[in-house]
């Protein structure tokens, strides 16, 4: 395999397993430089759209033949992948991003540090003291947020420079804004500098996201709006409602308190250690990194992050004088300070680092499962070996369910699993023989029977797992059978209860419950509905293949031969009995269509 082909195959099964989550995403080219950045509400879509069709743009065929790997960051809203992408694309000025992105920066509310505050748009973050909110990607949120609360609250919105000395000295006078009770006119003296912050120190709380009492006062205004029949002025306040409502979402990427912070997380499994490392400047995030430690001896939790911390300081030439962890690293650095938050704005970064360092686990997973799916099926067999304290890998692994309409036509299935895959050449049907009326322990006692009977008897492989569809009963009789042909503890075996998910062990009363999302479980419920399907399958066959055989058979006179082209002509029996008799004669001959149509005529037109 050639250079181009092997890197073509690299980059597929990177995207193969990226997440369909919201984030960024990074190109480099052969010498690893950024070349890249975009932004994505679900990455493995926009991903793949580079390389499964040709790209009619130029520049972009260009940048697309130039990429030899691929990073992403996860996020939690549409949202932040805006300022995430705005934020690496001002750090590292990726050259095929420069032709194409502005360097506006996304607006934010300012509450000004100075004697009565105001409080307006703004794109420019100043150190003068004064308190930021945002940054926001909807400049039309912010004016709807901003003319509300200029409504409710009467802050002035002039661009006076007001002192204690020059109100005192009447140097202003009240503009209109005053006349229209949009300001209490603290220019000439008319409001107090304490009632006026009172109103500040509101706002900063809407601000902040807790803006309840604003929403509420929005929601009472458009229904008493509605209620006076007055419908467009409603829709007027709803539209500003709902806009003021996505202020709840508070962005994770970017914070206008100026964070010069490292932030680490780490998760680990039996063999490996993963750390995620993300660096905010000015509050923004404009580097992540993830990466991996094999465990060699017994080293500690502590003492790898310890090590994480110093290798991405080192590499990154980090100077943080703070560092965000969710424990304390086995390390002692004099140039920074370690914090472990516990709610803020900390917190959530740390929470972002966490699920960007999960996110590697699994994607890391996924790629070596789909370069070795041998290596994937051995892995999940020893998980259900653990999960489920069996003494032998189960990699033959035979599932029973049962099927009978009312007691008639009973049939079971057995489907067999072989290395965690279907083994569909494998499988099983039973008619049922002994068993009259609708007996589902007595079925489940005579196909366990029948099949490993059967098995011993042909000297064939036994599994190393027995799964019942079922709960308790139907594992004890199945447990019964096993214990009369002497394979009982020989073959591991459990029942599963299909409502709660409940596994049981024999011999047990109280029931295994396994997580949801884990692999063990997912292969039990891919063989139980795999069983379920090829029962009812088998057993709706059997049951419209008795019905039609005994609607014919009925008949004096009718053959194997003409039933066979009587249906292939109709398909059902009631199309037969509605056709007429020269129809009737073209498929099977004048003498046969009249014992047929006579038969039917005598009979109610009813399956």
């Amino acid at each position: 395999m050639d250079k181009f082909s092997s890197n073509r195959e690299y980059l597929k099964n990177i995207i193969d397993n990226i997440p369909q989550k919201p984030g960024c995403y990074q190109y480099f080219d052969e010498n690893n430089k950024l070349i890249y950045v975009g932004k994505a509400k679900n990455l493995k879509k926009r991903v793949s759209s580079y390389f499964n069709k040709i790209q009619d743009n130029v520049k972009t065929r260009i940048l697309v033949n130039k990429i030899r790997d691929i990073k992403y960051i996860v996020v939690d809203t549409e949202e932040d992948t805006f300022l995430l992408e705005n934020n690496l694309i001002k750090q590292f000025k990726p050259r095929y991003n420069i032709m194409l992105k502005d360097d506006k920066t996304y607006p934010s509310i300012v509450v000004k540090n100075e004697y009565f505050p105001r409080i307006f748009k703004t794109r420019k973050i100043l150190k003068d003291g004064s308190q930021y909110f945002g940054p926001y990607t909807s400049v039309l949120s912010i004016k709807a947020l901003l003319e509300t609360i200029h409504k409710l609250y009467p802050i002035r919105t002039c661009n006076l420079r007001l002192t204690p000395e020059s109100i005192a000295q009447g140097k202003f006078k009240v503009c209109l804004e005053y006349h229209i009770k949009r300001c209490a006119g603290p220019c000439e003296g008319l409001q107090s500098l304490d009632d006026y912050n009172k109103n500040v120190s509101e706002i900063k709380e809407i601000l902040k996201g807790n803006i309840s009492i604003l929403s509420k006062t929005l929601y009472e205004e458009m229904q008493n709006l509605s209620a006076e029949l007055k419908f467009e002025e409603a829709q007027v306040v709803k539209n500003k409602y709902e806009l003021i409502e996505n202020f709840k979402n508070k962005t994770t990427v970017v914070s206008n308190i100026n964070y010069n912070i490292d932030v680490f997380n780490a998760i680990d499994d039996e063999n490996s250690f993963y750390i995620n490392y993300l660096h905010l400047n000015n509050g923004a995030i404009t580097q992540a990194y993830t990466f991996e430690y094999k465990k060699k001896l017994n080293e500690s939790k502590e003492e790898l992050l310890g090590m994480g911390i110093i290798e991405m300081r080192e590499r990154f030439k980090s100077n943080s004088k703070e560092t965000v962890v969710p424990y304390y690293p086995d390390i002692n650095l004099s140039n920074t300070t370690f914090t472990i938050p516990q709610k803020g704005d900390k917190m959530k970064l740390l929470n972002l680092s966490l699920q960007n360092v999960k996110q590697y686990k699994i994607d890391k997973l996924k790629r070596s499962d789909s370069l070795n799916p041998e290596q994937k099926n051995t892995r999940i067999l020893k998980t259900m070996q653990k999960d489920l304290n069996l003494k032998d890998l189960p990699i033959h692994i035979e599932c029973f369910d049962n099927s009978n309409t009312q007691g008639t036509n009973p049939v079971s299935a057995c489907v067999v699993f072989k290395m965690a895959k279907p083994s569909k050449k494998d499988y099983r049907h039973f008619n049922v023989k002994t068993v009259e009326g609708p007996n589902d322990f007595a079925t489940m006692a005579e196909v366990i029977y029948r099949r490993y009977h059967r098995l011993l008897e042909e000297g064939s492989p036994l599994p190393q797992l027995i799964v019942v569809d079922g709960g308790k009963g139907q594992l004890s009789v199945a447990c019964k059978v096993l214990k009369e042909l002497d394979l009982y503890g020989k073959i591991a075996i459990i029942g599963i209860a299909e409502k709660l998910e409940e596994i049981y062990y024999p011999e047990d009363s109280i029931p295994l419950y396994l997580d949801k999302n884990s692999e063990t479980l997912k292969v039990i419920q891919h063989l139980r509905d795999e069983a379920h399907r090829f029962g009812i399958t088998f057993h709706r066959n059997k049951r419209s293949k008795g019905q039609v055989t005994s609607e014919l058979d009925k008949i004096k006179g009718i053959g194997a031969e003409t039933k066979k082209a009587l249906l292939k002509h109709y398909k059902s029996i009631k199309r037969m009995k509605e056709s007429d008799i020269q129809e009737l004669e073209s498929v099977v001959g004048k003498h046969r269509a009249k014992l047929i149509f006579d038969y039917f005529s005598t009979r109610p037109h009813k399956i």
